[in-house]
């Protein structure tokens, strides 16, 4: 059924770690109903706000380093593409970046 996705284990990693950061904000809203704020971003925006642009700007990182993986290996001389956990470090400090500050 899943043959067509290349899952390995940071792929696997990544899509739980939506899933429970879905599932925990769904019980923290339900515990303590958010109001909205204005952090850095241009708008005011609640927690589900935050999460979901922090969810879209953690996929851009990720996708941009998938795509230039290959020329970061070719620059810096290393014999195989850097590990996609590098990616996955940036792009879950950059959600919690916009979570905290956004």
């Amino acid at each position: 059924m899943l043959e067509w996705m290349a899952w390995t284990t940071p792929v696997a990693v990544f899509f739980s770690s939506i899933a429970l950061m879905l599932v925990g904000m769904t019980v923290w809203e339900i515990r303590s109903p958010t109001i909205s704020r204005k952090g850095f971003l241009p708008i005011e925006t609640t927690r589900g706000d935050r999460l979901f642009i922090g969810l879209l700007a953690a996929a851009y990182v990720n996708l941009g380093f998938v795509g230039i993986s290959g020329k970061l290996a070719e620059w810096f001389g290393l014999e195989n593409d850097p590990s996609i956990w590098i990616s996955f470090v940036l792009s879950m400090g950059l959600l919690v970046f916009i979570m905290r500050k956004g």
